[in-house]
Parts: structure tokens; C-alpha cells; sequence
């Protein structure tokens, strides 16, 4: 069976991000939270790496239960 991430925080980090690419924590382990530090080694979690285009404002998912994987779609709301 398949380890559940670390829930970190029942919020998102809302954050006001600059063009690049990113890579979002899975597990929940990472100081860096919610980017990924490495943490996640011997696990089977891997980072979700996400390139942003254009500055803009990202709602990070917090409880690492989003259906929509690094971006936060308020299933912290049923924790």
C-alpha cells in the first residue's frame, strides 16, 4: 500500500509567482513546503513540476489532497 502524504497545512499558500518552472511537493516532507527540497527520496513520491508562463497569483495546495494535484481545489475543506 501506498503511502498518504504529510498533510502540511488545511490552507493553500497563496503566492504571487514570477515566470519559471517549479517543482511542487507531493509528499508533505519538504522544508521548502509547498516546492519541493528532495525530501521525498525513498519514497514514491516525486515532485509535480510546473512551468508558469506569465506572473500571476497560484493558490499552492497546502493539504497535499487536491484533485487538481499542485493547485488547490478546496478539498481541504473536508479534513
Amino acid at each position: 500500500m501506498k503511502d498518504k502524504p504529510i498533510c502540511v497545512q488545511k490552507k493553500p499558500y497563496v503566492l504571487d509567482m514570477e515566470p519559471g518552472t517549479y517543482a511542487f511537493c507531493t509528499c508533505g516532507r519538504s522544508e521548502k513546503d509547498p516546492f519541493c527540497d528532495g525530501k521525498h527520496a525513498n519514497t514514491y513520491f516525486k515532485p509535480e513540476i510546473i512551468k508558469i508562463s506569465k506572473a500571476k497569483k497560484i493558490a499552492w495546495c497546502g493539504c497535499k489532497d487536491s484533485e487538481k494535484g499542485a493547485k488547490c481545489d478546496g478539498s481541504h475543506k473536508d479534513l
